[in-house]
């Protein structure tokens, strides 16, 4: 448990971009021996030197994707995942699907009743409208390419009561097999889906309707936003439709020219 815990300590350094770690030293060279203790006010006991911290040298954080990383080991760890509050609801846990190798990869927000049902994702009509999207775009624009040639998951792997917006401890717990699932992947580029997707993986806070059509990094990724599919199948946002093609368009482009 303890090395849990350092572990997981390490990790959030190593996010935060440090790559050193110190260490407090018991003995030091007689030059470098600790400061006498600071003089204190008549009558009071002498106020300690703060001790000595020398730099170690430079150590490799251990990484969030261990070495050798697949979705086999991944899917293997994760299990029956029972993680968070979501476990509770669920029929079953919704993975991801599509080629291993993909140099794409698409991330949604989370399952819906459908994929719930057949454990898969974007299997409901948002899912074969995102279907249509890809393999019409590619068609238009000359690409041979089909759904299974791309990969697609979600942030959270279970899908969350009344299809509910996941919730920011149910998405900080999942979102490190979506972490893995990536880095295993190592696509070309990735496209999030909707606002919930995007903020998971871009860290950034404004709204889709904003950040679409625009480029992001992902470990240096680069990740293009578009809308969610569900989000198109309302009859109101009929130019959101337009957009979202233009946005395939232009990954498609992206990663296959």
């Amino acid at each position: 448990m303890e090395t849990d815990l350092l572990r997981k300590y390490l990790e959030y350094y190593q996010d935060l971009g440090i790559k050193t770690i110190y260490k407090r030293t018991a003995s030091v060279p007689a030059a470098e021996a600790e400061p006498p203790a600071v003089a204190a006010p008549p009558g009071e006991p002498p106020i300690p030197a703060p001790s000595a911290v020398i730099a170690a040298p430079d150590v490799e954080l251990p990484s969030l994707a261990p070495n050798g990383d697949s979705l086999f080991q991944i899917l293997t760890d994760l299990g029956d995942c029972k993680r968070c509050r979501l476990h509770e609801g669920r029929k079953k846990i919704v993975f991801g699907v599509g080629n291993e190798r993909a140099p794409l990869v698409f991330v949604g927000e989370g399952p819906g009743a459908d994929e719930d049902e057949q454990g898969l994702p974007f299997v409901g009509k948002a899912g074969q409208l995102l279907t249509q999207m890809i393999e019409n775009t590619a068609r238009k624009e000359g690409i041979p390419l089909e759904r299974k040639d791309v990969y697609i998951c979600n942030v959270v792997k279970c899908r969350p009561p009344e299809n509910r917006t996941p919730e920011p401890d149910e998405m900080e717990i999942c979102g490190e097999f979506l972490y893995r699932q990536l880095m295993a992947i190592r696509p070309k580029a990735i496209c999030t889906l909707g606002g919930t997707a995007t903020r998971a993986v871009t860290g950034r806070k404004e709204g889709v309707t904003k950040m679409r059509g625009k480029w992001f990094t992902w470990k240096d990724i680069p990740v293009l936003v578009t809308y969610h599919p569900s989000y198109l199948l309302r009859q109101y946002n009929q130019s959101a439709k337009r957009e979202a093609w233009e946005d395939l368009k232009k990954v498609l482009h992206f990663v296959y020219d």
